[in-house]
């Protein structure tokens, strides 16, 4: 297995303002670097559908992890709720842009619990740390920050106080976003929506950035 669930077990869950937990080393140090080759080459800002992508082997393993029985679990016990027949999305980022990312928000309704997994090697920027709020307004009333360097993940579960934000930053950052969703109508909607916007991007992919 390329994650570390016994470390996720031992960490505590944060309950206020709102439920979150940040597990530093959660993908195995022996993983990170084939995860990392693997990772899809994506030349665009913004979320991209598995179903747009491509990626090597060792990346679809740590994917099959997050999808299986043990990982739902974990979660489960930790978070005190079922996730038993509850839909999975998952989206990939290569890049962030300073002009349309880190704007502060809560999520829709119809997340349930987010799961960001950070697959950078090194971070030294002051931006795109994602941080945790304390209210819509100030970007600066944070409860935590989080830099994203490989193997990072920080998951909250979903509520109207649940506020997160980054500072401006463009440049690779690598994030995994999987997440429990309410129903299969709206896996279906996101999916439709993240392929249209992947389309999108792909028209426009010789004025992309380069790696």
């Amino acid at each position: 297995m390329t994650v570390d669930l016994e470390l996720f077990e031992k960490t505590p869950l944060a309950r206020q303002p709102f439920e979150h937990i940040v597990v530093r080393g959660f993908v195995k140090p022996e993983a990170r670097k084939a995860v990392n080759d693997d990772y899809p080459k994506l030349r665009r800002p913004g979320s991209f559908p598995l179903s747009e992508t491509t990626f090597g082997p060792r990346f679809k393993e740590l994917i099959d992890d997050l999808q299986g029985q043990e990982f739902r679990a974990a979660f489960e016990r930790k978070f005190s709720l079922s996730l038993t027949d509850r839909p999975t999305m998952i989206t990939v980022r290569g890049r962030c842009s300073k002009e349309k990312d880190g704007k502060i928000h809560t999520d829709s309704r119809t997340k349930i619990i987010t799961v960001l997994l950070y697959m950078n090697p090194s971070w030294e920027s002051t931006g795109g740390q994602l941080r945790l709020l304390r209210s819509a307004n100030d970007l600066d009333d944070m409860i935590l920050e989080v830099p994203p360097i490989e193997g990072t993940l920080l998951a909250f579960k979903r509520s109207d106080n649940s506020w997160h934000g980054h500072k401006p930053f463009t440049g690779e950052r690598r994030v995994i976003q999987f997440n429990w969703v309410t129903t299969e109508e709206v896996l279906r909607r996101e999916q439709r929506r993240h392929r249209f916007s992947a389309t999108i991007k792909k028209i426009f992919r010789p004025f992309a950035a380069p790696n």
